[in-house]
């Protein structure tokens, strides 16, 4: 038999070159070598290309399937790959995170529009991309001279598809490889099984399946007991007492700016470290949990833009406040204006609307939000949410140096010094924002509400120098308290805080609008009422509680009351 099917085989190849001579054949090939040259420059270990090889033949065997001309089949996937690498460096570039699977499935207008704003001459160069291959795919289709069956290309298709599954589930891509860079391809591809994967399995949230008890309805209006005072929630950049480090020379009178009203010094357990401030935003303007959100925890405010209708600021516009958010960047990055708009905020202030520039000192925040009481505080009680940047990363370089030209360095390792810097103008700053406050509004009482989102990224590394990156991802993927506590604080001007029996001296994150609705003396509404619950039945824990059951029992019942949506 195979005596006979050889000679058959070479003379059907013989007839092919004679017809189409080698040129074309090699043109077959090209885009499966540039392919290999891709794979050579973007990927770096043994799995990664194995992962861009499956990923490949996905593609080629999904177009080959349809189209049925390999050329143009191989043409269409090295675009679309070349495409995923550009993109996949532009957004490492903005967030220093690759790109991901996710992206793909929740991709938005607000994400396209903050793309187009920060890089104008994407919008022209998408335009001419598209409108110079379109000869190219033409050109592809008339020269291709082979024709594959489609069954047979849907089943290598199939067969790829179950391979990277298959080499995904023997050794997963870890969350935080996405933040180290390189590996584009492989990185999308495999974070698309594990996205599927869970989206099959519990979808895009945790929640039970069912829970027994219900939420009362939400009354449309409260009424506190006294008159509230504004409340100014400050969204305190990259904070933590560094204290927690060994061997820190610090400066004089270190600590101070963590210190509360009663003189206390209140731990805040966040859930990122080194970046995601949107997790902190998320807990502290929604009260739950990002973590609830598994691997798709990283675009949370995109996900529950719209569909998680329960927070602090909506809580509050029902006590009579007026609420407001003053953000250091574009609107539309990861959706902020509409996730904020979401959880009550009734008007949002980005960089543009306050004319900000790259990164402001805290002082432009506390300036604007000054101005904003002076133009509008005799008209009720406002709620501010102060989002400062001046203490964003890098710290590789001296911020402002006219800001504070007295600072001398400690001789810590860097960037400990510049950090510690940046702490020293926000404290600064903040003293001389309640100063003025105190100046200004002589008859206004007023309660501020300070928290860290999140330890600067180089925490890890001088609160355990011993360990290596592996020992480090370890602590971070196990969730390590020390490697996500930060702090909080509360303060007030012409007010005594009416109930602080929920400012724990360690909370975790989605419990700080019960600290500040209580602190300011509002009643909670029915959710918030029961979150408290869950707050003294788990002493401040609340995903870490109960490995996160308490949480998930808790999404249910909001869901159940029509808070959660489409989730």
């Amino acid at each position: 038999m195979r005596a006979a099917v050889l000679p058959r085989i070479k003379r059907l190849a013989s007839a092919s070159l004679v017809r189409h001579g080698l040129r074309r054949p090699a043109l077959v090939l090209l885009p499966h070598l540039t392919a290999l040259a891709l794979m050579a420059a973007t990927e770096s270990t043994v799995t990664a290309m194995a992962a861009f090889v499956l990923a490949w033949g996905i593609l080629n065997f999904l177009w080959l399937a349809l189209l049925r001309r390999p050329l143009l089949a191989g043409t269409l996937s090295l675009t679309l790959m070349a495409v995923l690498v550009l993109l996949s460096q532009l957004k490492y570039h903005v967030l220093m995170m690759t790109a991901n699977f996710v992206d793909l499935m929740i991709v938005d207008t607000d994400t396209i529009s903050f793309l187009f704003t920060i890089f104008p001459a994407l919008r022209w160069l998408a335009a001419l991309s598209a409108i110079a291959l379109v000869p190219v795919i033409v050109l592809a289709w008339k020269l291709d001279p082979f024709r594959v069956r489609r069954t047979v290309a849907a089943a290598l298709a199939l067969a790829c598809i179950g391979g990277l599954t298959a080499l995904e589930m023997q050794i997963p891509l870890q969350p935080f490889e996405a933040f180290y860079g390189g590996n584009l391809v492989s990185s999308f591809a495999r974070s698309g099984v594990d996205a599927i994967a869970a989206l099959a399995t519990q979808g895009l949230m945790e929640s039970d399946a069912f829970a027994a008890d219900r939420l009362p309805p939400v009354a449309k209006t409260c009424r506190p007991a006294g008159k509230p005072p504004h409340i100014i929630l400050i969204h305190d950049e990259s904070s933590f007492d560094i204290r927690m480090a060994p061997g820190i020379k610090l400066p004089a009178g270190y600590g101070a700016h963590f210190k509360s009203f009663d003189g206390k010094e209140r731990n805040f357990l966040v859930e990122g470290n080194g970046g995601p401030s949107w997790y902190a935003e998320y807990n502290v303007l929604e009260g739950l949990s990002a973590r609830s959100f598994g691997r798709f925890a990283y675009f949370v405010t995109r996900i529950a833009a719209g569909r998680v209708n329960r927070g602090l600021p909506a809580a509050l516009r029902r006590c009579g406040y007026r609420t407001y958010s003053l953000y250091p960047a574009l609107g539309a990055f990861m959706s902020e204006r509409s996730f904020q708009a979401t959880t009550g905020v009734q008007r949002f202030y980005d960089q543009h609307d306050l004319g900000a520039r790259e990164i402001e000192p805290d002082s432009f925040f506390f300036d604007a939000a000054a101005r904003m009481l002076e133009r509008r505080h005799g008209r009720g009680p406002m709620f501010i949410f102060v989002y400062l940047a001046a203490n964003h990363f890098p710290w590789d370089f001296r911020y402002r140096p006219d800001l504070m030209p007295q600072w001398k360095d400690l001789g810590n390792v860097p960037p400990v010094d510049e950090y510690l810097r940046r702490q020293a103008m926000s404290a600064k700053d903040y003293s001389d924002f309640v100063a003025r406050l105190k100046r200004e509004f002589p008859d206004d009482s007023f309660l501020l509400v300070r928290f860290g989102d999140h330890q600067p990224d180089f925490s890890p590394r001088i609160l355990d120098p011993a360990l290596d990156d592996n020992g480090i991802a370890q602590r971070l993927m196990a969730y390590d308290p020390r490697y996500f506590t930060t702090y909080y604080a509360i303060d007030a001007i012409n007010f005594a805080p009416v109930d602080v029996s929920s400012a724990l001296d360690t909370l975790e994150g989605p419990y700080l609008p019960l600290v500040v609705q209580e602190a300011a003396g509002l009643p909670l509404d029915p959710s918030f009422a029961e979150q408290k619950k869950i707050l003294i039945r788990c002493k401040g824990l609340f995903y870490g509680c109960a490995n996160g059951a308490e949480a998930r029992h808790f999404n249910r019942m909001l869901i159940d009351a029509g808070l959660i949506k489409d989730l």
